[in-house]
C-alpha cells in the first residue's frame, strides 16, 4: 500500500510539473505573438524635394507660349467697399495683358484647363473657368469679406507677374444660411444652380474677413488642396501668391515656412512652386507661414499663417 501511495504521489507531482511547463510555453507563445504584432510600425513618411514632374514639363511644351504670358486681372464687381444686400455675390473679372494665348476654359474631355483661383476670406480657393458668365458666391454670410483672385494653369500653378493678383473688400447685409435658399438684393429666391449649369459658383460656409491691409505683406495660400489620387498623389505641389514682400532668394528679407503634419519646419526662399515626393496614404495637414527677417510670423488679417488638410489616395 505504501509503495502504491508513493507512486501516486510521484505521478501527481509529474503531472503538476507538466502543467507548469505547458502554461509557461503557452505564455511565451502568446508573449511572442504579442511582440510580433505590436512591433510592426506604420510606414514613415519621408518627404523630399523633387524637380517639376516630367508630365508637366511636357504639357508646358505643348502649350506653346502660354506659360510666358503676363495676364493682368481686374475685379469689376463687387466694387471696393461695396455693400451688397442679399446672400448672393456676383464676381465679374476683366482679363488683359500679354496673354500669349492664355484664356481660362475647362476642357470637357479632361475636366481641366486654365482658370482663376477665387478665394473668399481665407477659405480654400474655388476654380473659375468660364469668364463669359459671372461666378456666383452663394449664401455668403452677413459681414465684411475679402475676395482674392489670380490666374492659374491647369495644374493649379499660379501666374506670378505684376497685375496678376487682385483683392477687394466688401460687406454683405442680410447674410447667407446654407439651409435657406440664396436670395438676390431684392429678396427674391435664386434658381437652383442646376437650373443654370453655365453659371459657375459655390455655396460658401460662414466666414468673415480678417482686417487685411493691402499695403502690408500678404501670403495667399493656394496649393495643396483637397484629394490627390493615382498619378497626382506623388509628387504634390506647394504654391502660393505673395504680395508686398520679397523672399530672401529673390533679394528680400522674408521667408515662407512650411510644415507638413508634425514634421520639422522647412523653408521656401524663392517665390516659385515646389514639389514634394514620398507622401503616404491618408490625411495630412500642410501649413504655410510668412516670416520676417527675425523669423517671426508676419500678421495681416490672420491670413499669413494658413493650414489646409489634404487626403492622399494611392
Amino acid at each position: 500500500m505504501g509503495r502504491h501511495r508513493k507512486l501516486l504521489t510521484s505521478s501527481l507531482g509529474l503531472a503538476a510539473v507538466a502543467l507548469v511547463f505547458a502554461s509557461c510555453a503557452a505564455n511565451q507563445e502568446t508573449a511572442s505573438t504579442t511582440v510580433t504584432t505590436t512591433a510592426t510600425p506604420p510606414p514613415k513618411q519621408l518627404l523630399t524635394l523633387v524637380a517639376r514632374p516630367q508630365k508637366i514639363v511636357d504639357l508646358m511644351k505643348a502649350r506653346g507660349e502660354q506659360d510666358q504670358a503676363t495676364p493682368t486681372i481686374k475685379i469689376v464687381s463687387p466694387a471696393k467697399d461695396a455693400v451688397i444686400n442679399g446672400s448672393k455675390v456676383e464676381l465679374k473679372l476683366d482679363l488683359s495683358g500679354d496673354l500669349k494665348g492664355y484664356m481660362p476654359h475647362k476642357d470637357p474631355a479632361t475636366g481641366k484647363g486654365n482658370h482663376v483661383h477665387v478665394i473668399l476670406d481665407n477659405q480654400p480657393y474655388e476654380a473659375y473657368y468660364e469668364m463669359g458668365q459671372p461666378f456666383e458666391l452663394r449664401n455668403v454670410a452677413a459681414g465684411k469679406h475679402t475676395l482674392r483672385v489670380f490666374p492659374s494653369r491647369p495644374w493649379h500653378e499660379s501666374y506670378k507677374n505684376d497685375g496678376a493678383f487682385q483683392m477687394v473688400t466688401f460687406t454683405v447685409k442680410g447674410g447667407g444660411d446654407a439651409s435657406k435658399p440664396t436670395t438676390t438684393s431684392s429678396g427674391q429666391t435664386v434658381a437652383s444652380p442646376s437650373a443654370t449649369p453655365a453659371r459657375e459658383g459655390k455655396d460658401f460656409p460662414p466666414s468673415t474677413a480678417g482686417d487685411v491691409d493691402a499695403t502690408k505683406p500678404l501670403l495667399t495660400y493656394s496649393r495643396p488642396k483637397g484629394e490627390y489620387k493615382a498619378e497626382d498623389a506623388d509628387p504634390i505641389m506647394i504654391d502660393f501668391w505673395l504680395s508686398g514682400a520679397k523672399l530672401q532668394g529673390d533679394g528680400g528679407e522674408y521667408r515662407v515656412r512650411y510644415i507638413v503634419d508634425d514634421d520639422e519646419p522647412k523653408f521656401i526662399d524663392k517665390w516659385e512652386p515646389i514639389w514634394l515626393s514620398g507622401w503616404t496614404n491618408g490625411k495630412h495637414s500642410v501649413r504655410l507661414e510668412l516670416l520676417d527677417k527675425d523669423s517671426k510670423p508676419v500678421d495681416n488679417g490672420g491670413y499669413n499663417t494658413t493650414s489646409r488638410e489634404i487626403t492622399v489616395v494611392k
